[in-house]
């Protein structure tokens, strides 16, 4: 793609995310099956019916820009979706999965969330201010995803830190209320 222009570099991220975005709607009810917690279930849910209507914009965004909806394989989607798919087969359905799993979920609304900005920057650059308003609707649910991840996962984690202090297996952990993922502490 040497000497490709900016719309040519946006064309060619939209179809990763095309195909990122068709990815997931494969894994979330692979994770909806394994979570534990009724709200993680819950917000598993959501989000797959939020992606699919990511996928109809993504389709709007191709029309925008006057091109045919297509798709690039997106390897780090893949990647951090067998990674999901790797604690899903070293864990059974608990407390502890679900913690696992909103960590894994959070890895892929990060990577989601770099993806739509960096689109709305192209985007904004070209001052193509409809694909903008598009592209940052999904922007920021990615983000608002995020968040409720966050929430979620500070409580599954004080689940499983208590769980583990009960059991006498517990470290001192700490809820890092950044991620939703626990980190520790001497």
């Amino acid at each position: 793609m040497e000497n490709a222009s900016l719309k040519e570099l946006l064309i060619e991220e939209l179809k990763d995310l095309h195909d990122a975005e068709k990815q997931i709607t494969k894994a979330l009810p692979k994770m909806v099956k394994q979570a534990n917690s009724p709200e993680l279930k819950g917000a598993f849910e959501k989000h797959l019916q939020m992606t699919e209507t990511q996928i109809e914009r993504l389709s709007q965004a191709f029309e925008l820009l006057g091109e045919k909806v297509g798709s690039k394989p997106c390897k780090a989607m893949k990647g951090l979706l067998a990674e999901g798919e790797d604690l899903m087969e070293e864990h059974k359905p608990s407390a502890l999965l679900d913690a696992a799993l909103v960590g894994a979920a959070q890895r892929v609304e990060h990577y989601e969330i770099a993806a739509y900005g960096t689109l709305c920057a192209y985007a904004d650059a070209l001052h193509h201010s409809e694909l903008s308003s598009v592209l940052r609707q999904t922007l920021d649910e990615e983000k608002q995803t995020d968040e409720l991840l966050s929430s979620i996962g500070i409580k599954i984690n004080e689940e499983v830190a208590a769980q583990a202090t009960e059991n006498g297996s517990g470290h001192s952990s700490k809820v890092s209320k950044g991620t939703g993922r626990s980190s520790e502490r001497s």
